[in-house]
């Protein structure tokens, strides 16, 4: 990392000469490797619009020569995918008219057991997750001698471990698991995965674009082939929740909970660890208020929003953290029994069985006190009561 980092100052230049990310070159380029641009615009006009104004604020951030190289790699590869989505589109218009039936979408504080949650109900028989392989390569490319989806993905999902290490602590990454929506909405330009990994001036996420350029890669994925049960992840959901049910009014919402002295510390580590890839120069103060704010906000208003009737609280189904650790079965067979879903003894058994392939702190521990990140146990738990309180969170330690 360091040596690579050097390199653009070895050459008299800063990052950004070595690695230059302009959004009209990554546009040709996208194309050109395609065999040229498709005619549709998935129902976004405003598309490269977003995308211009995307690397624009990605050249204009302090990443450094990996985190640009990384970076770059990222906007050019969902180039690619948004491009060959819409050439499916346009050759069979059909896959737009098809639903995504009833999805389950996963969400919650980060660091709730959303991961473990989501890997688990994967091994549903009825159920489906879309894996790191097909959120970033979706659509077979056109032309032949390349590697397979799984190992393409590989570069993008192993190798932010390989640049930290400790970053598989917290979140294991692999193209053969399932991925979180924020993967799948790389191609709208407008999503999260993007404001995670820098400060962007002049770019904002748009939630009700996200949506449905999800919905439309997800009718792609499903090929024609029917309506698949698709079950999603992203702790973001939260922040969301009535845009996700005006796109998905049929959703269920798995919310998870988990006491906030536990996950807001937990999520502040993880998300500077994020930029810590692709910079040297991390505001973590910043980092630590945005994500108290944000989350503070989301899950007391959680409460307010199921109450009031502003999103179906019917549709709803509650994961506590220590109850899913403390007796995995009993959990999700309440889970699956609330959303219809058939609790069979093969499933159970699958649990089981991958559970003792993962294990708790399988890559090492993540270890972290509120007061690492200027908080305090109780000031995030008296922050969060109107949260805690409703639903009967626990504390831990």
């Amino acid at each position: 990392m360091r040596r690579i980092n050097l390199m653009a100052g070895s050459v008299g230049g800063a990052p950004r000469d070595l690695v230059p990310i302009d959004a009209g070159d990554l546009m040709e380029r996208a194309a050109a490797s395609l065999g040229g641009m498709p005619t549709g615009d998935l129902g976004d006009p405003d598309w490269q619009e977003r995308f211009e104004a995307l690397a624009a604020a990605v050249d204009a951030s302090s990443m450094h020569v990996v985190g640009r190289l990384m970076t770059r790699q990222e906007l050019l590869r969902s180039l690619r995918t948004r491009l060959l989505l819409t050439a499916a589109v346009d050759a069979v218009p059909e896959i737009g008219a098809e639903a995504a039936a009833a999805p389950v979408f996963i969400t919650g504080p980060a660091r709730s057991g959303t991961s473990i949650l989501f890997e688990l109900l994967a091994l549903h028989p009825d159920l489906r997750a879309p894996t790191a392989a097909e959120g970033l390569h979706p659509v077979p490319p056109p032309t032949g001698g390349a590697a397979d989806p799984e190992t393409l993905g590989e570069c993008e999902q192993e190798l932010w471990a390989d640049v930290q290490p400790e970053f598989q602590s917290m979140h294991e990454l692999r193209s053969d698991l399932p991925v979180e929506c924020i993967t799948l909405t790389q191609g709208s330009f407008c999503g999260f995965h993007w404001s995670m990994l820098a400060p962007l001036e002049g770019w904002f996420p748009d939630p009700v674009v996200n949506y449905d350029y999800e919905r439309r890669f997800l009718q792609v994925l499903q090929g024609g082939a029917g309506p698949a049960r698709w079950v999603l992840k992203t702790p973001a959901h939260i922040m969301l929740l009535p845009a996700l049910f005006e796109a998905f009014g049929d959703a269920w919402v798995v919310q998870t909970h988990r006491d906030p002295a536990r996950t807001m510390p937990s999520t502040v580590s993880m998300t500077t660890m994020i930029q810590w890839l692709r910079s040297d120069d991390v505001d973590v103060d910043l980092a630590a208020q945005l994500v108290c704010e944000f989350f503070t906000a989301a899950l007391n208003g959680s409460v307010d929003l199921r109450q009031s009737g502003a999103v179906p609280a019917e549709r709803f189904v509650d994961v506590h953290y220590t109850q899913l650790l403390g007796d995995p079965a009993a959990t999700l067979g309440a889970a699956c029994e609330q959303m219809g879903l058939r609790f069979t003894d093969g499933y159970a058994s699958a649990v089981v069985d991958y559970l003792a392939q993962k294990p708790k702190g399988k890559f090492g521990a993540h270890r972290y006190q509120p007061e690492d990140w200027g908080f305090t146990a109780e000031g995030l738990r008296t922050a969060m009561a109107p949260y805690v309180d409703h639903f009967g969170v626990a504390r831990e330690g």
